[in-house]
């Protein structure tokens, strides 16, 4: 991949607060920032509608099952695809859509194997957020409303999604340090504490590289 554009990419267990890091790394480097966005463009770039990006986000997929789904037919080799699309379809346009995105800018991204799917890219960090289980609970709990016998079922439920979808796709092990740049626990720093301290490793990492 040629770009000369820095690519920082979030992994992130539920609860952990990744999502908020990623946010408050973006607004600080000024770089653009995606997440469900990258739904939206996979949706605009394959000219599918966006409810079937949604549906299998970040879900596991077997090259071999397909879904079926009742939507208007877009121009293919004879003039339309099939209304027969396998997962591993759309996360070829979602992959098409990730690397659009960082070939146009400096970009921060969370999940969908962004990091392995941007691994060639010569300026490329990858970090994964972990949180003490009490804590992740208490953000699951006040995010969806719920007690706390039904945040951890979401939690164990989310996780085992996002593991089975990335040990899928990339080879690797979700969640392990050696897939990964750095793997840190937010609960230690605290959300905007854990952001600074990345951003600073990012620019510590990258001004390092200017100077050699």
């Amino acid at each position: 991949m040629e770009t000369s554009n820095i690519i920082i990419t979030v992994g992130r267990q539920l609860g952990s607060g990744g999502k908020e890091i990623a946010s408050l790394l973006a607004q600080h480097l000024g770089y653009k920032m995606y997440d469900g966005e990258l739904l939206n463009l996979a949706a605009k770039e394959s000219g599918l509608c966006e409810r079937l990006f949604e549906r299998n986000d970040e879900q596991k997929a077997f090259s071999k099952s397909f879904f079926r789904y009742n939507l208007p037919l877009i121009g293919g080799e004879h003039g339309m695809f099939q209304n027969e699309l396998s997962q591993d379809t759309l996360f070829k346009f979602q992959s098409e859509a990730i690397i659009k995105a960082a070939e146009a800018d400096n970009c921060v991204f969370v999940g969908r194997c962004a990091d392995y799917i941007l691994r060639d890219a010569p300026r490329i960090i990858s970090f994964f957020v972990t949180a003490n289980l009490e804590e992740r609970i208490q953000r699951v709990m006040q995010r969806q409303q719920c007690d706390e016998k039904k945040a951890t079922a979401i939690i164990h439920e989310g996780d085992e999604r996002r593991a089975a979808y990335y040990d899928f796709y990339t080879g690797k092990t979700w969640g392990h340090g050696f897939s990964y740049d750095l793997c840190i626990n937010s609960s230690i720093l605290g959300i905007k504490g854990t952001a600074d301290f990345l951003g600073q490793f990012i620019e510590t990492k990258f001004s390092k590289q200017c100077g050699e």
